[in-house]
This record gives C-alpha cells, structure tokens and sequence, in this order.
C-alpha cells in the first residue's frame, strides 16, 4: 500500500478558494490512480473527483464540476485538489485515496471500494 497525507484545508468564506494536496509515499505513484472524497457530517462519504495514472482523464462529481480541479504531480508523488467558487455545503473532511486497479472508465473510481489505501483526511470549511 502507498501512504497518504493530506494537506491545505482550513477555514474559507463562500466564493473563495483552497488547494488541497495530497502527499504519497510507500509505493510507485505513477501507478495508481487518486481520488478525492469528502465527508460531511451526518452524512456518508462521497466521491469528489478522480485521476487516472497518467493524468491523462479526470471525472468529477456533478455537485463540484467547473468549480474543483483535480491534478497530479507524478514527479512529486502529489495529488492536488483545486477549489474555486466554495459553497457552505462544501464543508466536509476531505480525504485522498489511491487504487491500483486499473479501469478504462473513469466512472469506477468514484466508488470508494475500488480504492486500498487512504489519508487521515483534512478539514474544509466554507462559511457564508
């Protein structure tokens, strides 16, 4: 498994933007793909955005499309999550994963259950 830790939350009004990044150790980087997630409270874990390998495709849930970026840095074995545009409902504990599988459709890895390794997650919140 590959360690993750992730970093760059904190407190943000509506409107405004964070960069989250997500550091990877333990394992070869480039060959797995990262996802984000993100849990509210009260609520269950959801998919946020995916990368695969190559950095090549990305997908996004429709909640955050346009407004997150999701990129990756295989020479830093860094994920990045870009946030513009932050909504109160974006507050969440936002978490990285990496999944060794590999799938030609992106759509597989917004399920958290494709992913094996996980961070300690990073707290976002958006006050209006």
């Amino acid at each position: 498994q590959v360690q993750l830790v992730e970093t760059g939350g904190g407190l943000v009004q509506a409107g405004g933007s964070l960069r989250l990044s997500c550091a990877a150790a333990g394992r070869t980087f480039s060959n797995y793909a990262m996802g984000w997630f993100r849990q509210a409270p009260g609520k269950e874990r959801e998919f946020v955005a995916a990368i695969n390998w190559s950095s090549g495709r990305t997908r996004y849930a429709d909640s955050v499309k346009g407004r997150f970026t999701i990129s990756r840095d295989n020479a830093k074995n860094t994920v990045y999550l870009q946030m513009s545009s932050l909504k109160p409902e974006d507050t969440a504990v936002y978490y990285c994963a990496a999944s060794r599988r590999y799938y030609s459709r992106l759509y597989y890895y917004s399920r958290a259950n494709e992913y094996d390794s996980w961070g300690q997650g990073t707290q976002v919140t958006v006050s209006s």
